[in-house]
């Protein structure tokens, strides 16, 4: 876990979320999201941490209880605006009033506090500003520093987070280096394969394209690189257009897997 002030970034990303579709039209689509106009972004964004902030603020820490928290869609974007000032300012102060190791429900198999919570929202809000952007047409940078961690954050948590009720068989020689070329962090990936049932729900994966993470780089030689600036490389993971290139050399059997490994996106 990094120093970042996940908190200070929530906020601003949400901002600038809202100001940017704010002058979009009801019925403007939105590119990286194709099933999505202006009014449903930001619908999406207010629904997502009005769920967060009223499970923080009201410790939630049942699986049960939290698959029943939902929030009603206003009929009108005025309503829609709205709700989505009150859950956005409501999720800063909840999540500002308890501290970071604070026990609550979450998605992830091995971390339920409150600090998960304030890493996974504020990238949220990071993407999704990057939605309004790319609806409106106003690009701009993304922060380095949020992005280099949010490159770490998509490769162990979205992509590597394997589940412990799953199994994953490495393919042999199948590595990747991930190269942030202005931060230089690095990140190593084996790809494999992921098989397992879901407890307690009926959806199960057989031998589908996975990738585990290493702790740490120890500098040993991968079949292939995949280098970017730590923004690119975010973006790039999260299926949005990044704003340079993206550099893959290497053996190419290796990168089209990993290009298959990441193809699906994230739900």
């Amino acid at each position: 876990m990094t120093d970042l002030d996940y908190l200070a970034h929530l906020s601003r990303e949400s901002a600038r979320l809202r100001e940017t579709l704010s002058g979009a039209p009801d019925d403007a689509r939105v590119p990286s999201c194709p099933d999505w106009d202006a009014v449903d972004l930001l619908w999406h964004l207010a629904g997502v941490q009005w769920f967060w902030g009223e499970l923080v603020e009201r410790g939630v820490t049942d699986g049960a209880v939290a698959d029943g928290l939902e929030a009603t869609r206003p009929d009108d974007r005025a309503g829609v605006e709205s709700a989505y000032d009150d859950a956005s300012r409501r999720l800063g102060e909840v999540l500002a009033g308890n501290p970071p190791e604070t026990a609550v429900w979450t998605w992830a198999d091995d971390d339920h506090t409150v600090g998960f919570i304030r890493r996974r929202q504020a990238h949220e809000a990071l993407i999704h500003r990057v939605d309004a952007e790319l609806t409106s047409g106003d690009r701009t940078p993304l922060d380095q520093a949020l992005a280099d961690d949010g490159v770490d954050e998509v490769l162990r948590v979205m992509y590597g987070g394997e589940p412990s009720w799953g199994d994953f068989t490495p393919h042999e020689g199948q590595t990747v280096r991930v190269e942030a070329t202005d931060t230089g962090s690095t990140w190593v990936l084996t790809l494999g394969r992921f098989s397992g049932s879901e407890p307690d729900s009926d959806r199960s994966y057989s031998d589908e394209p996975d990738m585990r993470i290493a702790d740490t780089d120890d500098g040993g030689p991968t079949a292939a690189t995949v280098r970017g600036t730590a923004q690119d490389l975010d973006l790039w993971l999260w299926h949005r257009e990044p704003l340079g290139p993206i550099e893959r050399t290497g053996d190419e059997a290796v990168l089209a897997e990993l290009a298959r490994t990441v193809e699906p996106g994230i739900n």
